[in-house]
């Protein structure tokens, strides 16, 4: 791989990662809203906790889209058509989502909050598995034919030989590993920045997620062994790649300490390099392609993907500086809502 495709393939990483971890704890306070908080105060409180910043954090799924649209153009075209019918789905949980958010606020009727409650949480729920099953699908690879199309039905039988679906036995794990740590990293932001009783709610619900959040690694790990041939390569040839699993795990366990000392602040950046390390793995698993297939010798590699070379080249000039302008003035908002 040139030093130029690798360099967009982590450019694709980070902005699906910045995604991950801003948008992952705003996915995990809305799927806890339902859970923490027990009266219409408090469910106030968690919006406003999450309220400047939600919509903002949204906006690196369409920064990764377009990043990956702009280095991989081939990659982006078969996975957005291959893809299409869960896309759809994703796209009005968002939908629904933002209004549940949004339409709260317009009535003052018991019924009509409650509607849009459940609304909120259910498809911040939902999302937060679909995102974990679009990481299955990608870890365990597509049907891609030879001439590296392919259209995923929504489920075939459950496993993960071809035919394979979107939803299957390895898929829906990842899905609901990735409902476990979003739920955990949610937990770790409201005990830092809800008002009690929720905030303490919050600090109990992540200790018991702990466990739980610990075993996704390593489970999810020897599963994708065993699914993605890929990752024994790589291991083989990069085994210090082990050390980005071992990292995550230490972070984990730095929350856990953190949030039992009351150190909420300190819990949740813990927890924000836990879903880093555990985007790293997965990117270790599959590197060098974009778009692993079932059959490895049909996978589409990076550098098939990549866009022609002068607009790689040209597109930093001006890609670089557009996402510095963009961390900075996240680094700006946050320093002014965060408590």
């Amino acid at each position: 791989m040139s030093a130029l495709v690798l360099t967009w393939w982590l450019f694709v990483g980070f902005t699906l990662t910045v995604y991950v971890v801003l948008d992952g704890f705003d996915l995990g306070a809305g799927a806890l809203h339902l859970h923490l908080a027990k009266t219409d105060e408090e469910r106030e409180d968690i919006l406003r906790s999450i309220g400047p910043v939600w919509d903002g954090n949204e906006v690196w799924l369409v920064v990764a889209g377009a990043t990956l649209f702009l280095a991989f153009p081939v990659a982006f075209a078969e996975a957005f058509s291959g893809f299409y019918l869960p896309l759809n789905l994703v796209l009005w949980l968002l939908v629904f989502r933002a209004l549940g958010i949004e339409l709260r606020h317009q009535g003052d009727s018991p019924v009509w909050k409650q509607a849009w409650d459940v609304s909120f949480s259910g498809a911040s729920l939902l999302l937060a598995l679909c995102l974990g099953v679009a990481l299955g699908n990608v870890l365990r690879g597509v049907d891609l034919d030879a001439e590296g199309h392919f259209f995923a039905p929504l489920w075939t039988d459950f496993t993960t030989s071809s035919p394979v679906g979107v939803i299957d036995g390895y898929t829906l794990g990842v899905g609901v590993g990735a409902l476990v740590v979003l739920g955990f990293h949610g937990a770790c932001w409201l005990a830092w920045q809800a008002e009690e009783p929720v905030a303490e709610r919050a600090r109990l619900l992540a200790g018991k997620l702990f466990f739980p959040a610990a075993l996704v690694l390593p489970t999810l790990g020897a599963a994708t062994w065993f699914v993605q041939p890929q990752l024994q390569v790589n291991f083989a040839e990069r085994p210090l790649g082990l050390i980005v699993p071992i990292a995550g795990i230490l972070a984990l366990i730095g929350s856990f300490v953190a949030q039992r000392h009351e150190l909420a602040g300190r819990a949740f950046a813990f927890s924000a390099f836990y879903l880093v390390s555990l985007l790293g793995s997965a990117a270790f698993a599959i590197f060098p392609y974009v778009l692993p297939a079932v059959d490895p010798s049909l996978s589409l590699g990076a550098m098939d993907a990549a866009g022609p070379t002068h607009s790689l080249t040209v597109a930093l000039w001006w890609w670089i500086p557009g996402v510095v302008l963009g961390c900075g003035y996240f680094v700006f908002l946050y320093r002014r809502v965060v408590r």
